[in-house]
C-alpha cells in the first residue's frame, strides 16, 4: 500500500497525518510543540510508525506550517509547502465549492479566499492574539474552567455578555468588569466567543470578500461556542470538517501524493529512524552586510545539514551539497 505523510509544524502544535492513495487517514498524531519542534517531530514520527499498517510504504513526505523548513530538512521532505496552500487543498477535498476558509490555531489565524478552486487571496493575524486560541485559553484559566469545557458552557448561555475591544487587553479588562457586575459565567464565556470572532473578522479578515460556502478548521474549531458565533454572524452553517485539527498535515500529504504520482519520483524520506538522530539547533548573526540577518542552522553529528533565514542565499548551501 502506497502511503503519503504530511507534517504540519506550528508554533503551538505539531500534527502528522499518514494517508493512503485514496486520502484515507491511516495514522495521525496531534502534539503540543512546547517550544521544541525537533523533539515533537521525532515523537510524532515514532507514533506514526507505531500506528502505520505493516503493508503501508511511505512513498512521499511533505512539510508545512511555520516550522516547515526545519521539518523538511529533518525528515528528507519531497515537498515543502506553505500552510495556505495545504489548508486550502484539504478544505476543498471536503467541500469542493468552498469559497472561504477560516483557520484558527493556538497563536496564529488565517483566512483563505477561494474562487473556482483557486486561492485568490488570504490574510493572517498580525501581532495581536485576540483572534486566536491562546486568547481563549488565557481567559479559561482566569475563569478557572478547562478550555475543553469552554464550548459546552457557551452553548448554555441565554443572554451573552457584550465583551468590548479589538484587543486582548481590552477584552480581558471588559470580561473582568462583567464578572464584577455579576454576569453569569456561561454568558461571559459565550460573550468571549463572540468577541473572538469579531476580533478575527476585524483583524485577519479585514477587507476580504467572505462568501459561502465556509469551512472552519484548526484546533479552535473543536470549540462549539466559536462555531455557533460564526454561524450567527453569517446566518449560515459554517462547516467543520472531520479531523479539523489535522487539516494542514492532511493537505500536505495530499499535495505530495499528487507530486509523486505525476512525476514518478522516488521519495527522499529518510525513514522513521530519523526519530533516533540527535539534531542540534543554533543561530548566528551574519555580519557580511548591514542587514545583520539571523541565520538558523540545524546540524547532526557535528555537520551542518541546512541553514536559512537570510535575505540572500549566502548561507543556504552547506558542505557536501
Amino acid at each position: 500500500m502506497r502511503a503519503y505523510l504530511g507534517i504540519d509544524v506550528g508554533s503551538v502544535t505539531t500534527k502528522l497525518a499518514l494517508l493512503d492513495g485514496s486520502n484515507e487517514i491511516l495514522a495521525s498524531i496531534y502534539l503540543q510543540t512546547r517550544g521544541n519542534p525537533v523533539d515533537m517531530i521525532k515523537q510524532g514520527l515514532e507514533e506514526i510508525e507505531r500506528q502505520r499498517p505493516p503493508e503501508a510504504e511511505v512513498c512521499g513526505v511533505a512539510t508545512t506550517g511555520s516550522g516547515r523548513a526545519l521539518a523538511g530538512v529533518m525528515v528528507g521532505a519531497d515537498l515543502v509547502k506553505n500552510e495556505i496552500t495545504a489548508h486550502a487543498v484539504a478544505a476543498m477535498s471536503h467541500v469542493p465549492d468552498v469559497q472561504t476558509v477560516f483557520e484558527v490555531g493556538g497563536q496564529d489565524s488565517k483566512i483563505i479566499i477561494i474562487r473556482d478552486g483557486v486561492v485568490v487571496d488570504f490574510g493572517m493575524n498580525s501581532v495581536c492574539a485576540a483572534g486566536t486560541g491562546s486568547f481563549l485559553e488565557h481567559q479559561a484559566e482566569r475563569l478557572n474552567i478547562r478550555i475543553e469545557d469552554f464550548g459546552s458552557h457557551a452553548l448554555r448561555s441565554t443572554n451573552p455578555a457584550r465583551i468590548a475591544g479589538r484587543c486582548t487587553v481590552f477584552a480581558e479588562s471588559d470580561m473582568i468588569h462583567k464578572q464584577q457586575m455579576g454576569y453569569p459565567t456561561n454568558d461571559i464565556i459565550y460573550g468571549l466567543c463572540q468577541s473572538m470572532v469579531r476580533n478575527y473578522l476585524n483583524n485577519v479578515a479585514l477587507g476580504k470578500e467572505i462568501l459561502p460556502r465556509m469551512v472552519f478548521q484548526g484546533g479552535v474549531a473543536f470549540n462549539k461556542g466559536i462555531v455557533k458565533a460564526f454561524n450567527e454572524t453569517f446566518h449560515t452553517e459554517v462547516y467543520v470538517p472531520p479531523h479539523n485539527e489535522l487539516m494542514g498535515a492532511i493537505g500536505a500529504a495530499m499535495l505530495v501524493r499528487e507530486e509523486m504520482e505525476s512525476n514518478s519520483h522516488t521519495t527522499k524520506f529518510k525513514g522513521f529512524s530519523v526519530s533516533q538522530i540527535e539534531f542540534e539547533m543554533s543561530s548566528f548573526i551574519c555580519k557580511a552586510c548591514p542587514n545583520l540577518c539571523e541565520i538558523s542552522q540545524i546540524a547532526a553529528g557535528g555537520r551542518a545539514l541546512a541553514r536559512w533565514g537570510g535575505r540572500c542565499d549566502m548561507w543556504e548551501r552547506v558542505e557536501g551539497e
